[in-house]
């Protein structure tokens, strides 16, 4: 399947963008589940994209959420501590919407990250 769109993209610059991210497995399949198992789909998807480009977790420095339903933020939060152990901690926008592009989908995560600096 060809997808309309980049998973990550380099800016000219030292900056990442990583477009939103789903909780599909790297089969397509959709990862069922409660927010929780979603998220870290999500996650996993979102350090994925930034791999290529020699960046993870720690270069993100900004978050954009979208959650179906805003009851699911205490989850998001237990994984996000999880998943954010560095400090300090991205900038971050949460938005709830009423609806994301397969039903299913409790949630979807972009990111902007650093591009790390070369290895000498």
């Amino acid at each position: 399947m060809s997808k309309s769109y980049s998973p990550a993209v380099v800016a000219d610059g030292p900056l990442i963008f990583v477009s939103g991210q789903v909780p599909e497995a790297e089969d397509g399949s959709v990862r069922e589940g409660d927010a929780i198992a979603q998220a870290r789909q999500v996650l996993r998807n979102l350090e994925a994209a930034l791999e290529p480009h020699g960046a993870d977790r720690r270069h993100i420095v900004k978050l954009t959420y979208y959650l179906r339903h805003i009851a699911d933020l205490a989850a998001l939060r237990s994984v996000l501590a999880e998943f954010l152990v560095h400090h300090p901690r991205p900038a971050a926008t949460l938005v709830e919407v009423s609806g994301l592009l397969d039903s299913r989908y409790l949630l979807e995560i972009d990111a902007v990250a650093v591009l790390p600096p070369p290895s000498p």
